[in-house]
């Protein structure tokens, strides 16, 4: 086991997963402590590096594309005080830090921990239920239904309607940006059947107005939570559905079903290797679904 401990944080990697504890040093970002303690399974890791500076280095993780909610909303755009996945290292430890590389490092090359992107994700993202107030309103997310409660700076035009409630089912997309500058930050909402260019996020009814206060951030959470729960980006699209077999009375000889693609069947396999490995399936379910999947090859 290695582990490192700094003002900033701690890490301790067991060989298979890294634990990520945030510090308690006013450095620390709110969105970090808010988050509070990760686990990241060794399968997650891309890399990880340590840079070393005058008076303090950081270690930095890179996960694999996909495997994070939060990264998937966030798009590099979070700050080093609020990026759960760096850790400030005081210049007496650079040694351990060094080591801890060391370790994780040699157990991705073992693994042989593919790492490229993922079509699910690896990690389950942060906790529900959730509450933010933060710009123009206070978002809640209870896993099940999107909750928007408008504030008294918010734009007279949206906030008429009253509360907005939107069902998880009704969520198409998600998106978090941080103000910058001039410009104000937003969380917003894509809705099913929603055309057009969405408004402004000062006048959206499914969009929260950020200007760049201490609590912003936290709304990243929010819309990681909301993400974690709709389609990965580069899941498999859901097949089409299958016309009504034909009746009586103009039954038709049906065609010849298409050869599968071993691609596609040997993708399958890998994906069901990786829900059977992160306990969702069991060995029986594992079993039943591998041998389906083998005999189409």
């Amino acid at each position: 086991m290695a582990e490192i401990i700094q003002r900033d944080g701690t890490w301790t990697f067991d060989g298979e997963a890294l634990r990520l504890v945030p510090g308690r040093d006013k450095g620390v970002g709110l969105l970090r402590r808010t988050l509070g303690e990760l686990t990241v399974p060794l399968r997650a890791l891309a890399g990880v590096s340590f840079e070393q500076g005058r008076k303090s280095g950081r270690l930095r993780l890179r996960l694999r594309d996909g495997a994070d909610p939060l990264l998937q909303v966030s798009g590099g755009r979070l700050t080093d005080s609020g990026d759960p996945y760096q850790l400030t290292v005081d210049a007496d430890r650079y040694g351990v830090a060094e080591y801890l590389v060391d370790e994780v490092r040699n157990a991705l090359v073992l693994d042989e921990v593919d790492p490229g992107p993922t079509d699910g994700y690896l990690l389950s993202g942060p906790s529900v239920p959730l509450s933010v107030s933060a710009g123009d309103a206070t978002a809640s997310f209870d896993g099940e239904t999107v909750r928007l409660e408008w504030n008294w700076k918010t734009e007279e035009a949206k906030s008429a309607a009253g509360t907005r409630s939107i069902a998880l089912e009704e969520i198409t997309g998600v998106e978090w940006q941080p103000s910058a500058g001039l410009e104000n930050g937003y969380l917003r909402f894509t809705v099913r059947g929603a055309t057009g260019k969405a408004a402004p996020p000062k006048y959206d009814p499914h969009a929260v107005d950020l200007w760049g206060f201490k609590k912003d951030p936290l709304m990243a959470l929010v819309a990681a939570a909301v993400q974690y729960r709709l389609p990965h980006p580069s899941a498999p699209a859901a097949p089409a559905e299958l016309p009504a077999p034909p009746t009586e009375k103009s039954a038709a000889p049906s065609p010849t079903p298409a050869t599968d693609d071993p691609d596609a069947l040997l993708r399958r396999l890998r994906e069901l290797g990786e829900l059977h490995q992160s306990g969702i399936l069991t060995d029986e379910e594992f079993t039943a679904a591998k041998q389906a999947v083998l005999k189409r090859l």
